[in-house]
């Protein structure tokens, strides 16, 4: 039981602050949830014994939410390739093909999480290998942290090297089997995951349909429109469907709990099936950039007649940073060159409550209120020199997320909790 002191700050769904508490207070309890917030003077005196942790002027956030990571990439920033396609095959797959090993997959999930958590990112939905062990692996890992958690295993059974593939049949029982194992065990939540039209059959697409229909509460996720070479295959492969989204809308891969990262080259009549479907697109900033993808827009997403759900997310290990900042930072860039200018807010909204409901889990993070999880990230707009230098001039709190977005990074990650318990300290110890 413990009190958590600091600038508390959370965003409505209007992708505005709900909540700004410059000296507050967040009372937490031995199970790791949220029974009390408001300023530190007003502490109910039920609380006044708890040990309490004051991060002094710096904020107090909902902890950041990874809408769309790949755990097997967690080693491989930076892997050049001539685009998305040659970068898959030089470097993606032979990476995953390591996590048909149990001892590696569990060693490696260890460290992924460590390093969101280092960042500031208190829940995530992330891709696996083809493997299972992978997947166990990893649901094991967020287990022991009590971390909202979705994954699957990938489903390939073309286009890839043998070491990545498996069957329709293979890719379905190991589907059930996870998902009986692990959803709604804790906080894991299962997401069928075929990659991408690419390497999943017309066969393998309408299996993952029937999953999707057939295993209650799980989520979808894949990969959409993310580069041109890509968009052409998917019409080499399937030549008589309407259009990209078309060849999952066939296979009932569409609706409110599918989500597809990128999206970058969706047509409007695509726009208006996701709009239709309530299905999300997850904006990969960092990743689309860095392989010469291109600038997905956000005002086209959201035009009124047809809004899409949107989310957000570092796309790790084609995305450039684990750091949500970062992320957060890129997204304004890209925006800009679209002609549109997003305030710090609503970014850090979309990164937080916005992708929890994304995945479905705001019932019990995203934001900060009574009842849900204590998943808190504790940011220093003064922890670098230069963050230092120009926290100077801030005048208000979109000063300061604006700052923190642009010249943020790991660095200004203070702590983060987990379900009220510290996992990372920057300085000290964390578990």
């Amino acid at each position: 039981m413990q009190v958590i002191r600091g600038q508390v700050v959370s965003f409505t769904d209007d992708l505005e602050v709900a909540l700004h508490i410059p000296l507050g207070a967040v009372a937490v309890d031995d199970v790791g949830r949220i029974v009390w917030i408001g300023e530190a003077v007003k502490l109910p005196a039920t609380y006044h014994s708890w040990r309490v942790e004051d991060h002094g002027e710096k904020l107090i956030l909902p902890g950041f939410i990874d809408a769309h990571i790949h755990f097997p990439q967690y080693r491989m920033l930076a892997a050049p390739g001539k685009d998305l396609l040659d970068w898959l095959r030089r470097f993606t797959f032979p990476e995953e093909a390591r996590y048909a090993v149990e001892d590696y997959a569990r060693a490696a999930a260890s460290i992924f999480l460590d390093r969101l958590h280092a960042h500031g990112t208190t829940a995530a939905m992330a891709f696996c290998s083809v493997h299972k062990t992978c997947a166990e692996a990893l649901f094991a890992a967020a287990a022991e942290c009590n971390m909202a958690l979705l994954t699957g295993k990938t489903m390939m059974d073309r286009n890839a090297t043998p070491a990545v593939q498996d069957t329709v049949e293979t890719g379905a029982r190991e589907t059930q089997d996870l998902y009986n194992t692990w959803h709604g065990k804790g906080r894991a939540r299962y997401a069928v995951t075929p990659r991408f039209a690419i390497t999943s059959s017309e066969a393998q697409l309408k299996v993952s349909g029937e999953l999707l229909a057939s295993l209650p509460g799980a989520l979808m996720q894949t990969h959409i429109s993310e580069s041109a070479g890509e968009i052409a295959f998917v019409k080499e492969l399937f030549p008589t469907a309407k259009d990209y989204t078309d060849v999952y809308d066939r296979q009932g891969l569409l609706g409110p709990r599918s989500v597809f990262a990128h999206g970058i080259y969706l047509s409007d009549r695509e726009a208006m099936r996701f709009s239709e479907s309530g299905s999300s697109v997850i904006h990969c900033p960092t990743s689309n950039t860095f392989l010469g993808s291109g600038l997905m827009s956000m005002p086209f997403m959201r035009k009124v007649d047809r809004p899409v759900s949107l989310g957000i997310a570092t796309d790790v290990g084609g995305g450039t940073s684990y750091s949500m900042l970062a992320t957060l930072g890129e997204t304004y860039k890209v925006q800009m060159l679209n002609g549109y200018k997003p305030k710090a807010a609503e970014l850090f909204a979309m990164a937080t409550l916005g992708n929890a409901r994304r995945l479905h889990i705001a019932n019990e993070t995203g934001s900060l209120a009574p009842g849900k999880f204590a998943d808190i990230v504790v940011l220093d707009p003064e922890a670098t020199a230069v963050l230092k230098s120009r926290h100077e001039l801030s005048q208000s709190l979109e000063d300061m997320l604006f700052a923190l977005m642009i010249l943020g990074d790991d660095r200004a990650v203070a702590a983060t909790y987990v379900a009220g318990k510290c996992r990372h300290r920057r300085g000290g110890d964390s578990k």
